[in-house]
């Protein structure tokens, strides 16, 4: 029989997560049924949403979360064993899955690619930047785009998408080393907004004129700073807020809404999984496309051990990662 080791929610999160959040489990798991596999985690993934959707598990749960698995046991003959699968099984060393929801890796993956990649910028945060920038902010030729987060895993990803596309782009980030990166990636304006005077002189000067498109991975008050300096008809595409996930004060007010109205700006939420089928694909083709072109770059902080996986999560929420977080198992 099959032991798999599961990280549970032992106690729901009250500002920063801590070690006594979480509890590690030992199961076995059942006998295989017809059309059944058994996986077998390679790499997992951690990442700023399981924060929120922590709420609605019930504690006890197992948390969230995709990882890279490699089939060990198979009886359905769509993936045979040694098959490397996406899965959306959870803080899991082991699971059974009945197949439908497991993702092979495109036909096209070149050996040479780290198969953790499918975690990252050839998967969900990868998606998160190409359908945020492409799709929300309709983003073209031309613009300025305002990158927040932008050494991480999906900022990395929308700048250097926006820069393909022929677009100025100006990155904040919280580390000198993370400004390092940003000018590697091909950032026209890179600013460490821990150690600036004032963000709102450093946006103004980063870009007279203002912004097109504003890419939001961290809300807040930052927002309220950005949201004044877009351009008429601006686009504004909210795609996560990590500056308050782990707030317990109310948050603060948001931007006047005068410069919305009057700027007719666009402001909308969006989570990935809202893009599927045949757009979906293709968004996977052109990501690995540019990857193996070398036209986007990746970085990943990749911890080894799955008994680090909570501190690599709490890691990743104060901002250690430098591009994607990954733990291999």
């Amino acid at each position: 029989m099959v032991h798999a080791k599961s990280w549970t929610l032992k106690k729901h999160f009250e500002g920063s997560p801590t070690h006594s959040n979480f509890e590690l489990k030992t199961v076995e798991l059942p006998s295989l049924k017809n059309g059944e596999v058994l996986l077998e985690a390679l790499f997992l993934t951690v990442d700023p949403y399981m924060r929120v959707a922590a709420k609605r598990l019930k504690e006890g749960d197992m948390m969230m979360g995709q990882q890279v698995a490699r089939v060990v046991e198979s009886k359905n003959s769509a993936f045979p064993a040694g098959t490397v699968v996406v899965a959306f099984s959870g803080w899991t060393t082991h699971s059974v899955s009945d197949g439908k929801d497991l993702e092979k890796l495109p036909a096209e993956w070149p050996d040479t690619l780290p198969v953790s990649l499918a975690l990252g910028t050839v998967g969900m945060t990868g998606l998160t930047a190409y359908f945020g920038l492409l799709d929300i902010c309709g983003v073209k030729g031309g613009e300025t785009v305002m990158v927040n987060a932008a050494a991480g895993a999906v900022g990395s990803v929308v700048g250097q998408i926006a820069k393909l596309k022929g677009c100025k782009v100006v990155g904040a980030a919280g580390s000198d080393e993370k400004l390092a990166y940003l000018k590697k990636l091909g950032y026209d304006v890179a600013f460490n907004y821990k150690t600036v005077e004032s963000l709102e002189e450093t946006l103004k000067k980063a870009s007279p004129d203002g912004y097109d498109c504003y890419f939001d991975n961290v809300g807040g008050e930052f927002s309220n700073i950005v949201i004044p300096q877009m351009k008429k008809f601006g686009r504004i595409a909210v795609c996560g807020a990590i500056s308050t996930y782990n707030s317990t004060c109310p948050p603060p007010p948001g931007p006047p809404p005068e410069n919305i109205i009057y700027q007719q700006l666009r402001l909308e939420g969006f989570i990935v999984t809202r893009w599927q089928g045949e757009v979906r694909q293709k968004a996977l083709k052109d990501l690995l496309k540019w990857v193996i072109e070398g036209k986007i770059q990746y970085h990943e902080y990749i911890i080894e051990g799955f008994e680090n996986m909570p501190a690599t999560f709490m890691g990743m929420l104060k901002g250690d990662n430098l591009g994607k977080t990954i733990v291999k198992v």
